[in-house]
């Protein structure tokens, strides 16, 4: 058990309020970690794994267009992904992920590391960050999946 997706949900059933997750380099392993968490049902009902680029715009209204544009590694795909998963779910929150795992796919502009986070609020108010973890292709992960998890924490006070 995450003890970081612990306190998001102990955070969220506190609050009222509900969290949905859009994936990319993860691969689902945020939802994992919510859904290790007994009683999650009651905040968490969504989590989208939009590996694929034409699933970033199928699944979350990712513009088409936006990731041949700005690739999908980027501030603005992060955003998109992570208020087209609010929308769809109907979520209080929701964070959204996307980077280069590796241990191939990175560039000089974007290494082997970097991660956007996009959170996304009911408010509609949405920002975005980008993070280079350190390390293989499970510590990226890892890395990230924390760090989303921080992310959703720290919006729920």
């Amino acid at each position: 058990m995450n003890p970081r997706a612990a306190a998001v949900i102990g955070r969220a059933r506190e609050a009222g309020r509900t969290i949905a997750t859009a994936e990319s380099c993860t691969g689902g392993m945020i939802a994992a970690a919510l859904t290790d968490i007994a009683g999650a049902s009651a905040v968490f009902g969504h989590g989208f794994v939009s590996y694929a680029n034409d699933a970033k715009e199928a699944m979350l209204g990712v513009e088409p267009g936006l990731i041949a544009r700005e690739g999908a590694v980027s501030e603005t795909v992060a955003r998109a992904m992570a208020e087209g998963a609010r929308a769809r779910a109907g979520a209080d929150l929701a964070v959204a992920v996307t980077g280069i795992a590796g241990p191939e796919g990175g560039s000089a502009e974007k290494p082997v590391g970097t991660v956007w986070f996009g959170l996304a609020r009911k408010d509609g108010a949405t920002l975005a960050e980008r993070r280079v973890f350190p390390g293989d292709r499970d510590a990226v992960r890892r890395a990230t999946v924390d760090h989303a998890l921080d992310l959703l924490a720290a919006a729920l006070g």
